[in-house]
């Protein structure tokens, strides 16, 4: 005889307080390497600073117990490692531009504050599906973000692309911000209206189609994703914003038409935006022929970083030993080529093993959840996350024309990290839902009063 028992998994909260420790190690042992290439002595605050890191990942890590038992035990320390290795390069290039430069002070502080904010998700946020209540609000919050920058007086323009307001002595760029409210949008959206963009629609040549009122939303996508090209100049933001629509509605479908439906839509768009626009054609022509006089005349930022990563060879020169800060913003939408040249092609390799594994967490958790909203929230946000990768990237390596976009926890940027971490948080609060054991069905028992069945007796023949 068999007994049926309900399988109950573990939270792995003390692998993850493991492996958080073991990040803040290779963050420690890094920084120490840099202090004795840069300075030859080991550095004063190595203690004060691991001490920082080392709190918030550790009082993340007990919000986790306390608020999230279940959720992944690899998003905290993958993260946590990813920001503390940009903290170590970016001091590192402190150092290099002398004792005026404050830039890894105040990257602390914004990730100490994009920590406090994704626990902040977590306490508050306590079933992710309480977000698709709010479809239609992210949307219109979404695009009021999205174009907060053309506002005058609140917009500024940093090198030709106006993607930036100033609030006070600070600066943001609200695009991060609108790329997780309108993935919440994506997914509420496509799960009303998947059946209809699925099943209706007519083949053509076996081709299968979608009816023309279908098509509304992914031309409002693809509309929108050309205002932010033109009226912001702002390339990633247009590419991200819009692959991550078309990448959404393909998991939510299953239908091909609609990735080739993208495709051409963003092909036609982009071919027609470097007709019109100048910026456009010199993106492409940085991206074609780098080294050419023309391009070296106007700039030779993506010449210095290629230079710079050849010069890392395999292995790299060494943390602290190379010469990165002499490609211009190399805190930020270079600092992939900075670590290519101090880490070499392994170190380089090894990031993006850290950002695959990431992903991977993501998509596993968008698979073992149990409801279609979490699924494409989840696939959303992780996509989002190796989308921005791959074009920070490919830019950098002449795969696709440079962007602007920045590296998820790495670069240098206020907005950025509180992003990161608030998609990380969602990622936790949904991974939690999926590893969460079912609860225990209720036992239904008859009240004491109710009248017991009895067998009739069968008729007596007198």
């Amino acid at each position: 005889m068999s007994t049926v028992t309900q399988f109950v998994p573990r939270t792995r909260r003390n692998v993850e307080l493991l492996l958080v420790l073991l990040a803040c190690a290779i963050v420690m042992v890094a920084y120490l390497a840099v202090g004795l290439a840069v300075n030859g002595q080991v550095p004063l605050d190595l203690i004060t600073q691991g001490a920082w890191l080392l709190g918030l990942t550790v009082a993340f890590h007990v919000v986790l117990r306390w608020r999230a038992a279940y959720a992944d035990p690899l998003l905290l320390p993958i993260a946590a490692l990813l920001n503390g290795l940009g903290l170590v390069m970016i001091h590192r290039l402190d150092l290099a531009k002398g004792t005026e430069s404050a830039m890894a002070s105040r990257q602390l502080m914004w990730s100490a504050l994009g920590m406090v904010v994704a626990c902040l998700v977590l306490v508050l946020l306590r079933d992710h599906r309480q977000l698709r209540r709010y479809t239609y609000t992210t949307m219109a919050a979404g695009l009021v973000f999205l174009l907060l920058p053309l506002v005058p007086f609140l917009g500024r323009s940093v090198y030709g692309a106006r993607i930036w307001i100033n609030i006070g002595p600070f600066s943001f760029q609200p695009g991060e911000i609108a790329k997780i409210l309108l993935t919440i949008f994506f997914a509420g959206y496509l799960v009303q209206t998947r059946d209809a963009l699925a099943l209706v629609g007519r083949s053509v040549l076996g081709f299968p189609l979608p009816r023309g009122r279908d098509l509304g939303p992914i031309l409002i996508a693809w509309i929108a994703s050309l205002l932010v090209l033109v009226l912001e100049r702002d390339l990633g933001s247009s590419l991200l914003f819009f692959g991550l629509f078309v990448a959404m509605l393909y998991v939510a479908t299953e239908r091909i038409s609609w990735i080739a439906i993208g495709m051409l839509l963003f092909g036609g768009g982009a071919y027609l935006a470097y007709l019109l626009f100048d910026h456009v054609q010199q993106r492409v022509m940085f991206w074609l022929n780098p080294w050419s006089e023309t391009a070296l005349a106007q700039s030779d930022q993506l010449v210095r970083g290629l230079m710079g990563m050849g010069a890392g060879g395999i292995l790299g020169t060494g943390l602290g030993s190379g010469h990165p800060y002499l490609t211009y913003f190399a805190e930020s939408d270079f600092i992939i080529p900075s670590f290519a040249e101090e880490l070499g092609l392994a170190g380089l390799f090894a990031i993006l093993l850290l950002y695959a594994l990431l992903v991977e967490r993501g998509l596993r958790t968008a698979l073992g959840t149990r409801d279609g909203f979490g699924k494409l929230l989840a696939t959303g946000l992780s996509f989002s996350i190796a989308l921005q990768v791959f074009v920070v990237v490919g830019g950098v390596t002449r795969v696709i024309p440079l962007t602007g976009l920045t590296t998820p926890f790495l670069s240098q940027g206020g907005s950025s990290l509180l992003a990161n971490w608030t998609i990380v948080a969602i990622l936790l609060r949904i991974s939690d839902h999926a590893r969460r054991p079912m609860p225990a069905p209720v036992k239904v028992t008859m009240p004491d009063s109710a009248p017991t069945p009895t067998t009739p007796r069968p008729a007596v023949k007198p």
